[in-house]
C-alpha cells in the first residue's frame, strides 16, 4: 500500500518528517492489521514515511499479572505479517542482547532500545551488530546531552550515523508523574541524528497505586505542536480504536480515529518550522 516508504532503513532525506505508530503492544493478528491499514491510508494520505511500531513482548511491567504478550514468535510472526502485506518497514523493542538478532531474523526494519536500557552497553551492541537501524529512547533520568554517548557506543560497534535516531519521552519528575522539557529537543537535534518525540508515553503519569500507570492524553496534541515547533523530526505514538480496552498503556494512548487531526496539525507545525529555520 505503501510501498514507497519501505525504504527507511536507508540514508534518511534531509527534512523528511517521518511517524512511527502502532498499538502499544501485539494483541492480535486482526487488532494489529486494523491499526496498520488505518495508519498506511493516513500515510498516503499526507505523503509521510511511515513505520509501524508493536512490542512483540512487554517486559518493563509493575505487576505480577500485568499482559506482557501473546508469545514471543507469535508476536514477531504477527509484526512480519504486517511488514509484508503492507509493504511498510517496522519496528520493535528488545530488552536482552540475545533478541537483538532474533528480531532481526523476523525482518524489523529499526531496533528500538528501551529508555531505561538506554545505557546497557551489552544492548546497544547487539542492536548495533545486526546492521539494523537502530533508535533510542533516551532515559526518563538522563539529560538529553549525555546521548551523545549513546551515539557514540552505537557508531563504536558499527552502526553508521545515517542509521542511528534518538527519542524523547520524558523526565521522570518526582515519583509520579513525568514533564516534557523542551530544551531537550534540541540539545539531541546537535548530536546529527533523526529527534523523535514518544508522545504518548511522555504524558504518562508512572508509579500508581494501582500498579498501572496513568495517563494524560488529552495533552497529547500540545506536546506534539510543542516538539515540532521546537523541531523534531518525527512523532512517536501509540494508538488503539479503543485505548480502554487495551491490554497495555491504554490510559495514554491516542484514540485511533484522532489520527487523522493529530496528523494534520502535526505538519503544520512541522512546515512552519522548516519555513523558519530551513
Amino acid at each position: 500500500m505503501v510501498q514507497k516508504n519501505s525504504t527507511f532503513n536507508t540514508t534518511m532525506e534531509k527534512n523528511d518528517f517521518f511517524l512511527i505508530a502502532g498499538p502499544c503492544v501485539v494483541e492480535s493478528k486482526e487488532l494489529c492489521m486494523l491499526i496498520a491499514e488505518k495508519l498506511c491510508r493516513l500515510a498516503e494520505k499526507y505523503k509521510i514515511p511511515f513505520l509501524f511500531k508493536a512490542s512483540f513482548r512487554k517486559d518493563n511491567r509493575t505487576r505480577f499479572h500485568s499482559f506482557t504478550g501473546i508469545g514471543d514468535q507469535e508476536g514477531l510472526e504477527i509484526i512480519r505479517s504486517v511488514k509484508e502485506h503492507f509493504q511498510i518497514p517496522v519496528t520493535t523493542d528488545i530488552h536482552t542482547p540475545d533478541q537483538a538478532q532474533m528480531v532481526s531474523d523476523y525482518g524489523i526494519d529499526l531496533i528500538q532500545i528501551p529508555a531505561f536500557l538506554c545505557r546497557q552497553t551489552s544492548l546497544l551492541k547487539a542492536a548495533a551488530q545486526t546492521g539494523r537501524a537502530v533508535n533510542v529512547k533516551k532515559g526518563q533520568f538522563l539529560a538529553p546531552e549525555q546521548m551523545s554517548f549513546v551515539v557514540e557506543k552505537l557508531m563504536q560497534f558499527g552502526t553508521s550515523k545515517e542509521k542511528i535516531m534518538v527519542t524523547e519521552r520524558g523526565t521522570q519528575f518526582g515519583y509520579k508523574d513525568l514533564v516534557f522539557d523542551v530544551r531537550s529537543i534540541p540539545a539531541m537535534k546537535n548530536l546529527g541524528v533523526p529527534v523523535v518525540m514518544d508522545v504518548t508515553h511522555s504524558v504518562q503519569a508512572p508509579n500508581q497505586e494501582a500498579g498501572v500507570a496513568g495517563g494524560c492524553p488529552d495533552m497529547i496534541f500540545t506536546m506534539a505542536a510543542t516538539a515540532l515547533a521546537a523541531g523534531a523530526d518525527a512523532l512517536f505514538i501509540e494508538t488503539h480504536p479503543a485505548p480502554q480496552e487495551a491490554l497495555s498503556d491504554g490510559s495514554n494512548m491516542l484514540l485511533l480515529s484522532k489520527m487523522d487531526e493529530l496528523l494534520q496539525q502535526a505538519l503544520a507545525f512541522r512546515n512552519t518550522y522548516l519555513k523558519l529555520y530551513s
